[in-house]
């Protein structure tokens, strides 16, 4: 595993913690599975950051950071997986939850046409929004799952791996 890396990557802990608007958590930031780097607390955190990415509500760093702290996981994986939900990617993740959503349901898909304005938006979204919601719930399930699941079996075959160079070279 590129811990090492990673960790380069990652912020400083301390400063994380001593952060004048972060106080008000307490010792609840002190928690050491929060930034390290091992099986439970990186699959832990692709499970909360790549549901939270799925999820269509405002503030999703902010969910997926205080989940993160509630399950003891990787907090910089948790809150940097959800910008998989980027201003590029949103509107194809979300359309696809919609159809997932719309599928599920068994209602018809809404045609419609993008018009940049505060009254389409709101009236689109009254149309769309079950859907739209179920399949946001769904996709979050599956793919936040895939991917705890997919860490855990990926750090297990690289350790595994390790074991198996360090044997050959005892022999």
């Amino acid at each position: 595993m590129p811990k090492k890396a990673l960790k380069k990557l990652f912020p400083n802990p301390q400063t994380i913690q001593q952060h004048p608007s972060l106080q008000f958590l307490g010792t609840m930031l002190h928690e050491p599975n929060l930034w390290h780097l091992n099986r439970r607390s990186v699959s832990r955190a692709f499970l909360v950051g790549i549901f939270f990415a799925f999820m269509p509500m405002p503030f999703q760093m902010v969910a997926a950071a205080a989940v993160g702290v509630f399950v003891h996981s990787n907090l910089p994986i948790s809150v940097g997986l959800v910008w998989i939900s980027n201003p590029l990617t949103i509107p194809p993740i979300f359309y696809f939850t919609y159809k997932v959503g719309a599928s599920v349901l068994g209602i018809p898909e809404r045609p419609f046409e993008i018009e940049l304005s505060v009254d389409w938006a709101l009236t689109e979204l009254g149309a769309i929004w079950e859907p739209l919601i179920l399949g946001s719930l769904l996709c979050a399930v599956i793919f936040s799952s895939i991917g705890y699941v997919g860490i855990r079996l990926f750090w297990r075959f690289n350790v595994l791996r390790s074991w198996r160079k360090r044997q050959q070279k005892r022999l």
